[in-house]
């Protein structure tokens, strides 16, 4: 044997005592070479099905090669739904370590470990069993965003896990999910003009699908579809509960919409007559009773929500005096009662919820008789704080309690509609209150559009799943980590300082609410109820400056995050503007618009005056706002046709309900572009 032979022989050896020794502490369930090796018990439901499908994308995104579906035996991943196994191998999963009994008895719940050379991943039902095997795709770098943010996975060679690698999650809410509302200028227009050209105002059934499979990735299990009038209802779209019923997704309707009825869409006045239960009472009863034999068996399950109101959230019709609303509204819900008993089952073993918001609020706390076993929610005051909470004697109710939280509004004093921009610190305060409430029946969260929502909506749905996820001391490392999976730790670390700075900034004034203009005022006073712009509470003067203080803050933050998108993997250039990029720079121009408009109006302050100096400090605050305003133009077009090849073009609306906070600066005089230019040089950039 030559030296060169025996060389390579030792260095054969070394390398193989090497790869033993890892593999002795590590298994190896993606080798580089060969397919991940998969198999998936006999009888499991749709969503396990739908699960296995999204693995497997998330395989060919980070392996290059789909799995190979093989005997358990042979298998490198091995995927059980508890409630459908049989019970041989359930008595052999709890021998071999598996929590069999801590599972059947847990929401939802999933358990990760390695049995010999393969992960194995139990669900307790089917939906266990989904969010068991898609935590393998964020083991293995997939974003729960991967579609819907547009972030490419990296790809992989080797994914490992450590051979006493072991976890066991399951729900502290048992009913977590969205409300799909103020659809009209974001998701609706979207998906009916870009994603599946169709009918104007359906939000197609692939759409919802890819809605379900975000809840999915997100640990969720519920949705409120959208029902604002324009939109097609829900249970009107083919395949629509179908399509939920797959994915494991229970279907629930807003306070306003009674036993699954979306009433704008779908009550007929001129077929039923008026939606008035005194006066109408049998077309009423008819119309719930439809729906409720279709649902009857549904797969993905039924959140019923019982009372009424009138047809789009309305006081209720018929009734004027508080006792005449009261009698009225005790008498539908004991009827709806009968009509659950009479189409569905037990009343006390189907979820069933009761909305006391509004007026409904006062009708309920004179006593109202609301079933034991009906979950009473709660709602925040549109703007994220909760305004009641279960008192001793509810948190005893068999039903339990929910939360109905906005992360997005449509309504007075104002809107937010654009951005998403509610403060994290607020989410888990007010969610960690309703918790220690006893509230922990179903969690809902209004958005007016999933990818928006972002991260506020994964940290309302991580509270959702695990309660203990987050602490007061640990929120900033959550979000920290949250940057680290979609674009790095080197983005993470430049910008998450900024990022809590850009929520603080949000958080004194929402980029929605710098024009200090109200809605839905008298009309007789205000065109379209809607009172112009005027001057904010940002002082030029008090407090050191307030106001050039507040645009500086907001420049740096501009800076940072600027900076920071060289770090950005090519392929994931477009999900940083969509996610951070967009909305911070967006918020600092609304700013910058606003507030170099005000400095402008009370630097001229009517004045016919000429002062050269004056006049050329008017002219670089007007160059300032006229230039920001367009910025957020640029940078909306961008978002809807450039970004991701046009995708998402449509979702991206700068003035949505065309409110004056979103229109053109306010300003003493207009400039030229050249003008613009050559004044807004004079002062610091934004």
């Amino acid at each position: 044997m030559n030296k060169q032979t025996l060389s390579l022989l030792l260095i054969s050896l070394m390398a193989l005592v090497g790869f033993t020794a890892q593999a002795g502490d590590t298994l190896v369930w993606y080798n580089g070479q060969d397919p991940v090796r998969m198999a998936v018990q006999g009888e499991t439901d749709p969503v396990v099905r739908v699960a296995t499908e999204m693995f497997a994308d998330d395989m060919l995104a980070v392996t290059g090669r789909r799995p190979q579906m093989v005997r358990a035996s042979q298998a490198v991943v091995r995927l059980y739904q508890l409630d459908k196994a049989r019970a041989s191998v359930c008595s052999r999963l709890a021998a071999e370590g598996v929590p069999v009994e801590q599972l059947r008895g847990s929401i939802d719940g999933f358990h990760i470990s390695i049995a010999g050379e393969a992960v194995r991943v139990v669900g307790a039902n089917g939906r266990g069993a989904a969010y068991g095997l898609l935590e393998l795709s964020r083991l293995a770098g997939v974003s729960p965003w991967v579609w819907w943010g547009d972030l490419v996975p990296e790809r992989r060679h080797r994914l490992t896990l450590s051979r006493d690698y072991s976890t066991l999650q399951s729900a502290s809410v048992e009913w977590r999910g969205i409300f799909l509302n103020d659809e009209d200028w974001s998701l609706r227009p979207w998906s009916y003009t870009t994603f599946e050209p169709g009918e104007q105002g359906v939000i197609g059934v692939q759409t919802y699908k890819k809605v379900f499979q975000l809840l999915l990735r997100l640990r969720a299990n519920t949705i409120w579809p959208a029902m604002h009038p324009g939109t097609k209802a829900f249970f009107q779209i083919e395949g629509a509960k179908e399509m939920a019923d797959s994915c494991g997704i229970a279907v629930g309707t807003s306070h306003c919409e009674p036993l699954l009825r979306n009433n704008v869409e779908e009550w007929d006045e001129q077929r039923r007559g008026r939606f008035n239960y005194l006066t109408n009472r049998a077309q009423v009863v008819d119309y719930w009773t439809e729906r409720l034999r279709e649902v009857k068996g549904s797969a993905g399950g039924n959140l019923f929500t019982i009372g009424m109101r009138g047809i789009h959230d309305g006081s209720m019709e018929g009734v004027s005096t508080m006792p005449e609303k009261f009698d009225a509204l005790q008498q539908v819900i004991d009827d709806q009662q009968e009509l659950i008993r009479r189409h569905i089952g037990d009343p006390a073993k189907q979820t069933q919820v009761f909305v006391p918001y509004k007026e409904v609020l006062e009708i309920y706390e004179r006593g109202l008789k609301v079933p034991d076993y009906v979950t009473l929610m709660w709602c925040d005051d549109n703007y994220g704080y909760m305004t009641r909470l279960s008192n001793e004697r509810e948190q005893l109710r068999s039903g339990g309690a929910g939360v109905y939280y906005h992360l997005s509004y449509w309504g007075r004093p104002h809107d937010y509609l654009w951005l998403t921009t509610t403060q994290p610190g607020l989410i888990y305060h007010q969610m960690k209150a309703a918790y220690d409430h006893q509230v922990r029946k179903i969690w809902i969260a209004n958005v007016h559009d999933p990818k928006v929502a972002g991260y506020d909506l994964e940290l309302f749905l991580d509270l959702a799943w695990d309660i203990q996820c987050v602490s007061p001391q640990t929120l900033v490392e959550h979000y920290q980590r949250w940057l680290t999976r979609q674009f790095g730790e080197q983005v993470a670390r430049h910008i998450s300082p900024a990022m809590q700075e850009f929520y603080r900034l949000c958080g004194e004034r929402k980029p929605e609410f710098m024009g200090w203009s109200q809605v839905e005022l008298s009309k007789q006073l205000y065109d379209r109820g809607l009172s112009p712009v005027r001057h904010t509470a940002f002082s030029l003067t008090a407090f050191g400056g307030e106001l050039e203080r507040y645009l500086g803050e907001y420049q740096q933050i501009v800076r940072q995050v600027e900076e920071a998108r060289q770090w950005v993997r090519p392929d994931c250039q477009d999900a940083y503007l969509a996610a951070i990029l967009y909305p911070v720079r967006a918020a600092a121009c609304q700013a910058i618009k606003h507030l170099e408009a005000q400095r402008a109006r009370l630097l001229a302050n009517g004045s016919g005056l000429t002062d050269p100096a004056r006049d050329t400090l008017i002219s670089e605050a007007v160059a300032c706002s006229q230039a920001a305003y367009r910025q957020v133009q640029q940078l909306t077009d961008t978002y809807n046709y450039q970004m991701s090849q046009g995708k998402w073009r449509g979702s991206m609306n700068m003035r949505p309900r065309d409110l004056p906070v979103f229109g053109a600066p306010v300003l003493p005089y207009l400039l030229s572009d050249e003008e613009v230019e050559r004044y807004s040089r004079r002062r610091k950039p934004y």
